[in-house]
């Protein structure tokens, strides 16, 4: 290997990355160096010289079938900053002689080292100005990851054949260890077919985590033997997960180097399913969840009903449920849920009601705790498993919320912001970072309730003016909730739309001590599904997510400490094209123009602007 190393310093002289390739892989590289000696061309008949394991080999197998499938010809046409003149690639009489890649070593430290969260998941590559390439990683995730990037690397060579444009060397390992995308199967139902797409499409974008919110209070679409009545609550037969089903997703996003994470959300959004088993397990399920009288407010959106924190038979529920889906899914974290749990819903138990008149003294903390303590030893029935619950458990202004959580369990916080997460980690809980202000993908696509008063206000000339008026005294007052939508208050509860720029911006560590910034495990971005199917998840998801995944991974600064979302531009502008090839409907995020352009769309023509 020293022969190997010394042969890449002698023949090629590297420099750093540039935009003077055409490839820009995503995730950028922790570090990447470019060589200038001329393109190395893919040999048909490329080999991978691999340690004998069956996800490893079948990775290889998908590798190349892809690159010579895709013979992926670049789109973007980059340059440096504040130029609009292309930068190309030098041209073939400027290069050198033409290397042919013919094999790659590919060498893994530890075959056995499994998929949970912490694994090493670094990796080298390099490929000199010669016929044979390495991968090294400590481990299969690690190896899978060495092989994504390749896939970014090959491109076209303007014929019949494939190159990597020049000598390239990569060290590469991710900032977090949590990188993932929520799914809700619960509002509206996903296929296999469409769940598995979008887990091809994290393991490209290097994110690790697919976060399944399984159900809701409006659908219980997965099969559980020991309640078979429990799918009465799904919208129909076919919209319904056979235990089969999710050991086919489980297996399939192994292969690809991707965590299942589970989640049954209770005990709020705990309508459908549990009151098959047992009416008296769920709460105001037959309730109104009154808008119109907040006093009455028993949930969030239609249709209430939640777990009875008192009733007996809601933890032998529990149980069932619990120890068989914990029995499919592998991973040694599961989510159990606990976000928005309505005080207003426990008006319908008459056993929360004796509980409260029996000791004047106690809360709704008490009735949460009482939840934490008789439910918490069910979901820790595994050694090394993880709970993971939504901050709400601790941190909800008016909702039911507990005394003591014990700090093993890991906090989803999704509100408020960087204060919410300094608030967890200061307490000692690790923390996974869903912020609604950066991460929602289903904000800022308007309201979904109807017969909403809200939108009642006809276009009016006097109003118009008045807005224009207030513009031109203050541009901000102009975008204020009393204005928009001509004075209705009606839209999306966390808008404005997230844009990719928005989810790249977000630093999740803002404001945290170097202490409290290690509880920080990483983020996700959740898709919730009232507005949202089959139809529509690729464009909802991508390419926005491959945001969060470099943030993620690399960062979303570069060495000197300035935010590199001008460069980014160019990779996720690329990483849509090849996800469209691969046949991910991912949105476009700009006119064609823009690609063919570079800098040309800029809002700010200082490429400094962007500095904070």
């Amino acid at each position: 290997m020293k022969t190997f190393v010394a042969s890449i310093v002698a023949a090629v002289a590297f420099i750093p990355a540039t935009l003077a390739v055409q490839a820009n892989p995503l995730p950028i590289p922790q570090h990447i160096e470019w060589g200038h000696s001329g393109p190395i061309a893919i040999d048909h008949h490329l080999s991978f010289h691999a340690p004998k394991n069956a996800i490893l080999s079948d990775a290889i197998k998908r590798t190349t079938k892809l690159i010579w499938k895709e013979k992926y010809e670049p789109v973007v046409v980059q340059g440096p900053p504040a130029n609009y003149t292309p930068f190309p690639t030098l041209s073939q009489s400027k290069r050198g002689v033409k290397h042919t890649l013919k094999k790659i070593d590919v060498v893994v430290t530890d075959l056995k080292a499994d998929l949970q969260a912490g694994v090493d998941e670094s990796y080298t590559l390099d490929i000199p100005a010669g016929n044979t390439g390495v991968i090294k990683a400590k481990t299969v995730w690690g190896a899978l990851h060495a092989l994504s990037t390749l896939e970014q690397l090959v491109i076209s060579d303007g014929g019949s054949g494939l190159e990597i444009e020049e000598p390239v060397s990569i060290k590469d390992s991710p900032k977090f260890i949590h990188r993932g995308v929520m799914l809700d199967t619960g509002r509206n139902f996903l296929p296999v077919e469409a769940i598995l797409r979008q887990i091809d499409a994290l393991a490209w974008a290097k994110l690790n985590v697919f976060h399944w919110h399984i159900d809701d209070s409006q659908s219980w679409p997965i099969d559980i033997k020991a309640h078979p009545e429990m799918t009465k609550d799904a919208y129909s037969k076919k919209f319904t997960y056979s235990h089969a089903d999710v050991k086919k997703i489980i297996s399939y996003a192994k292969a690809r180097g991707v965590r299942v994470i589970p989640e049954i959300d209770m005990p709020g959004h705990s309508s459908s399913g549990w009151k098959q088993i047992d009416p008296k397990i769920v709460a105001c399920a037959d309730s109104w969840w009154s808008n119109d009288v907040w006093s009455l407010h028993t949930a969030v959106e239609p249709n209430p009903g939640q777990l009875d924190i008192l009733y007996p038979g809601t933890y032998k529920a529990i149980e069932s449920v619990y120890n068989e889906l914990s029995g499919i899914f592998s991973d040694d974290y599961f989510h159990v849920g606990f976000d928005e749990v309505h005080q207003g819903c426990y008006n319908f138990s008459s056993l929360v009601r004796d509980y409260f008149k029996a000791d004047p003294s106690r809360d709704y903390t008490d009735l949460g705790q009482y939840f934490i303590d008789h439910a918490l030893p069910i979901f820790q029935n595994k050694k090394d498993r993880r709970v993971i619950m939504w901050e709400d458990v601790i941190t909800a202004i008016g909702g039911v919320t507990a005394k003591h959580v014990p700090k093993n369990v890991i906090m989803q916080t999704w509100n408020n912001g960087p204060n919410n997460t300094k608030l967890l980690t200061s307490q000692g809980y690790d923390v996974i970072v869903s912020s609604s202000d950066f991460y929602y993908l289903d904000c800022g696509h308007g309201g979904w309730v109807t017969n909403d008063p809200r939108y009642n206000v006809n276009y009016s000339p006097a109003l118009d003016a008045s807005i224009s008026d207030a513009f031109a005294a203050d541009p901000s007052t102009a975008y204020s909730p009393t204005t928009y939508n001509y004075g209705g208050a009606g839209g999306s509860w966390c808008a404005p739309y997230k844009t990719w720029q928005r989810i790249y911006d977000y630093d999740i560590t803002v404001g945290l001590t170097a202490a409290e910034a290690k509880h920080v495990l990483g983020g996700e971005t959740p898709l919730w599904a009232e507005q949202n199917d089959a139809t529509t998840v690729d464009s909802k998801l991508w390419p926005r997510a491959a945001a969060l995944a470099e943030s993620l991974w690399s960062g979303n600064r570069d060495a000197s400490g300035k935010k590199r979302v001008n460069q980014a531009t160019f990779r996720i502008l690329e990483f849509r094209e090849r996800l469209v090839g691969r046949g991910v409907g991912a949105a476009p995020l700009q006119p064609r123009y823009c690609l063919k352009h570079p800098h040309a769309c800029d809002l700010m023509y200082d490429q400094n602007a962007v500095i904070a």
